[in-house]
């Protein structure tokens, strides 16, 4: 009955939906006072951030003109509701704060645009699934567990998004739908960035302004992991076993899952497609190292995903005019998922905007004061994952709740490592569901897949999930 229900749902394009998305936000900034924190500078791992000062939450008061209702004003000591031009202009906005995200999508994109052309993605992928082919289980293992691993440890997200029609490719070939092949890579990183172990975006950056040793928690979190990415692949395997016996217990029945469009002609993998995938796996594990390392970001992950490319060129003597039609074709297939990134990113600026997420912040931690540690940790994990509707960027998010977050477990007899923790697991699990994820949103849109399609899929997992969550949470209660 209730897949029925979320089947009957009809959710209009990306675009339109967040768009929607931002004017229920602006209207907010009407109803909920203004206030703000005080910030100040912070280096957390090489990266200077502005982090809150807690005990410093005072009120704003509004101020409403006809003028600023439609073009906006700025008065000294007043708070002014997102006006109409503001609403319009946090689209621009948002994709001028999201920059580097959405020129990284486009590079990564045009990268995998010459190795697709190189003829080495698809020989190395055909050479898979002759290899494992004959076990579509032992496939979806190998597969999941190698991306979940590049969320936990490394933070990766972003990075998959090029790789979802490769996914499909693979989907098809074993036999399944597109929710099964977006699920190989999409619920694979998502569980894994959830269930952090080293993630420098989200667990080293909360430690950090938690005052905490950095992978101070390894063990209870590799322990976390391997229970979650346990049930997230069985449950996907569980999937694929009802849409292979019938197609029609597929959630996209329908569908025709036409790939044509995609290059998947079965080739014969040579010394060239090692080559390129050698120097393909040396630059991209240098990339990991360096931001663990050096602290690089998305700039200079660019640079070296370019490098990546230029070096497949050579290697492959590919003739400079199809490199070229190549790496813009690359990047015209992710134009839609760099732009829906810059949509979500305008949510964020129209609560900039109204100075109303740090009252938000501040009722939940004043609310959390009045309750048992343990209701206390799970009112924690619960705050942390609606706030991420609005603010779903991970470091964004520690750097704006932890200096809060913190203090408060102090207060309430927690550990900070359980602040924390549930501070990744509230981050992390809901950027499978929510609308206001660049990253989900932009693979939807990539693998054709309706966002209700996936909700009948993700909402019973992402229930379970959240109740791992909050066992883990209960446990670190205790131990810490």
């Amino acid at each position: 009955m209730e897949e029925a229900k979320i089947g009957k749902i009809k959710i209009p394009h990306v675009f339109v939906l967040l768009l929607g998305v931002i004017f229920f936000t602006a209207l907010l900034t009407y109803v909920i006072p203004a206030g703000k924190y005080q910030r100040v500078s912070k280096t957390v791992n090489g990266i200077t951030r502005n982090v809150v000062v807690p005990g410093t939450y005072e009120t704003i008061p509004k101020k409403i003109t006809i003028n600023a209702l439609f073009l906006g004003e700025d008065h000294e000591g007043y708070a002014e509701p997102e006006s109409m031009l503001g609403f319009l202009s946090s689209v621009p906005r948002g994709m001028q704060e999201a920059a580097d995200i959405i020129f990284f999508i486009f590079i990564i994109g045009g990268t995998f645009g010459i190795l697709q052309r190189s003829g080495m993605i698809a020989a190395f992928l055909h050479k898979l699934l002759d290899m494992f082919g004959h076990s579509s289980t032992l496939l979806t293992i190998i597969i999941m567990t190698v991306i979940g691993i590049g969320g936990s440890t490394l933070g990766m997200g972003e990075e998959f998004i090029p790789l979802v029609p490769i996914f499909l490719i693979v989907s098809k070939e074993m036999g399944f739908d597109r929710i099964y092949g977006l699920a190989l890579v999409m619920l694979a990183a998502d569980v894994g960035f959830a269930a952090a172990t080293t993630n420098p975006f989200t667990v080293n950056i909360a430690q950090g302004i938690a005052e905490l040793p950095l992978n101070s928690d390894i063990p209870f979190r590799a322990l976390f992991f391997v229970t979650i990415m346990f049930t997230a692949i069985q449950y996907t395997l569980k999937y694929g076993k009802r849409v292979k016996a019938d197609p029609n217990n597929s959630y996209m029945p329908n569908d025709e899952f036409d790939l044509s469009h995609l290059n998947h002609t079965k080739v014969v993998l040579n010394a060239m497609h090692i080559r390129v995938m050698i120097s393909t796996i040396l630059i991209f594990a240098f990339i990991l190292y360096a931001v663990q390392s050096y602290g690089w970001w998305l700039n200079e992950m660019s640079g070296m995903f370019l490098l990546m490319g230029i070096v497949a060129v050579l290697l492959s003597r590919m003739p400079l005019k199809e490199t070229v039609d190549a790496f813009v074709k690359g990047m015209e297939e992710m134009v839609v998922a760099a732009l829906v990134v810059g949509f979500a990113r305008g949510i964020q600026v129209v609560l900039q905007d109204g100075q109303i997420l740090d009252t938000v912040i501040h009722g939940a931690a004043s609310s959390l004061k009045h309750f048992h540690a343990i209701v206390a940790a799970q009112g924690m994990l619960v705050f942390q994952t609606v706030l991420n509707f609005f603010i779903p960027s991970g470091s964004g998010q520690a750097a704006v709740t932890m200096p809060l977050m913190a203090p408060l477990a102090d207060v309430l007899g927690l550990a900070r490592e359980t602040a924390v923790f549930a501070f990744t697991c509230g981050d992390g699990f809901s950027n499978s569901i929510i609308p206001t994820s660049g990253v989900l949103m932009a693979m939807l849109s990539l693998a054709h897949i309706p966002i209700t399609s996936w909700w009948r899929f993700m909402m019973p997992l992402f229930g379970r999930l959240m109740l791992l969550s909050a066992i883990f949470l209960t446990i670190s209660v205790y131990i810490y």
